[in-house]
């Protein structure tokens, strides 16, 4: 098979596609059925705005929590938790085995902890002089 490598500074969507659905097929195929479905709880102001939430992703049985913010105003008030305890229930209800996510060392790994995530990895230095923290929680 003849090939050649291109850098793309600035991939499209379209670019992406052609690489992740080669290995969404590859992984399926491997693993079985992702049963993929995206969740969302979002934090609403008087006005309505969004003005945080979480963000997450199920798939091959676990919840993957890609975003989770609070405004400064509202941490302390278990609007945190509460979010999270709101993606787990989903997550039990689709028969997942537990929840994961990443947070920095400059964000919140004791309310991770606190709520009774542990830790599985971690990355120094990410961003320098930081950590990047990889937690679950497992039902």
């Amino acid at each position: 098979m003849l090939y050649h490598i291109e850098y793309v500074a600035e991939p499209t969507d379209a670019d992406r596609e052609a690489v992740l659905a080669p290995l969404r097929a590859f992984n399926q195929a491997q693993a079985g059925e992702m049963a993929y479905r995206d969740i969302a709880f979002l934090l609403k102001d008087a006005a309505g705005a969004t003005i945080g939430g979480l963000s997450g992703k199920i798939y091959f049985n676990w919840l993957f929590v890609e975003l989770l913010f609070v405004p400064a105003e509202l941490r302390g008030h278990d609007v945190g938790s509460t979010l999270l305890a709101q993606a787990e229930a989903i997550a039990r209800e689709a028969g997942c085995v537990g929840v994961w996510l990443d947070t920095f060392s400059f964000q919140a790994p004791g309310f991770y902890r606190k709520l009774g995530y542990e830790e599985f990895g971690e990355l120094p230095d990410y961003p320098r002089g930081h950590r990047r923290y990889f937690v679950r929680k497992i039902f």
